[in-house]
């Protein structure tokens, strides 16, 4: 059979047509159940064990992801494993999540019995309010629909995009209910952009001691030029004997000054500083200071301790170093 590109689309179209229905559907199917799940989940002293056969597996897989990444321990049963031994890993402090959209997955169904005599309370997602996993269950959460994407309404397409969807809608309940923050989302996730935009500060990529190019108002011009070279910041900060920051030069402000004409022999760097420059906490994130840089259009901010006084200096190349740019 020839390949049609005109029926690729529109079987496409189709598709997420019927999974979108799927999804919005959902509203209509939820009630009460839905919030005793979360406290229900809120007040376990355990775990979420999430369960599924076939492609609710998958899902369920997906589900636990998503649990643990945003404050919920979580953790992934396989059902036929469950009946082998791994059933020993839930424990009467956990709630059970299974999800089957018959709700007669055998291998799923012969074992909520002994779920049940663990003291683990059962929430089900299924597609049937009279299968034996629903009647089993504590909670049942709805996941039904009208029908599957598939053109012969076989393979598990829009009913596992109701069941991920409905896993996601009480993960963020979860996340809300527990005061979840995006720093704590960021601890969960270390190694990636947004554990590096969340967790790095100021302090952890900031140039500091003697690799901070400042000097004293007094110092004469050409001293101050030799400061600059010799940090390679491209800005000296100009501080007073307690390392208050009086003012900033930048290269910027050189080539302005050069523009003047004016005997640059005879100034000192207090003649030629620009006063009030961008300035931040060792403590904030370095994304507000990428942030800032973006804002104000500087490429240099010094950086202030607790009692505002100079420690460090920062480029927007350090923060592209740092992978935070």
């Amino acid at each position: 059979m020839p390949f049609d590109p005109a029926q690729a689309l529109r079987l496409a179209h189709e598709t997420l047509d019927i999974e979108a229905e799927a999804v919005l559907g959902l509203k209509r199917q939820l009630d009460e159940g839905f919030s005793r799940a979360v406290q229900l989940i809120l007040q376990a002293t355990g775990r979420v064990v999430v369960m599924g056969m076939g492609k609710s597996g998958h899902v369920g897989r997906k589900i636990t992801a998503t649990l643990a990444s945003t404050g919920t321990p979580s953790m992934f049963v396989h059902p036929a494993e469950a009946s082998h031994g791994d059933l020993g890993m839930i424990q009467a402090g956990d709630v059970v999540l299974a999800i089957s959209n018959s709700g007669e997955s055998a291998e799923l169904t012969s074992i909520l019995p002994l779920v049940k005599r663990l003291g683990a309370p059962l929430v089900a997602i299924t597609g049937d309010a009279r299968s034996t996993m629903a009647r089993h269950a504590d909670i049942v959460l709805m996941s039904a629909v009208e029908k599957e994407a598939c053109p012969l309404n076989l393979a598990p397409t829009a009913s596992t995009t109701a069941q991920l969807a409905l896993g996601d809608a009480l993960a963020v309940a979860l996340l809300d209910a527990r005061g979840f923050q995006a720093e704590d989302f960021a601890r969960s996730h270390p190694g990636g952009a947004l554990g590096r935009r969340l967790l790095t500060r100021v302090v952890d990529v900031m140039r500091s001691g003697q690799d901070v190019p400042r000097i004293a108002p007094e110092a004469t011009f050409s001293e101050l030029m030799r400061e600059i070279s010799s940090k390679g910041l491209g800005a000296a900060a100009v501080v007073d004997a307690q390392d208050k920051v009086l003012g900033i030069f930048t290269d910027g402000d050189l080539r302005r000054l050069v523009e003047t004409g004016q005997d640059l022999r005879t100034l000192t760097a207090k003649d030629v500083m620009r006063v009030g420059p961008r300035s931040i906490s060792q403590g904030a994130l370095a994304a507000e200071a990428a942030e800032m840089m973006e804002k104000n259009r500087v490429t240099v901010l010094l950086v202030l301790d607790d009692e505002g006084q100079l420690c460090g200096a920062l480029s927007s190349n350090d923060l592209m170093r740092a992978k935070v740019i």
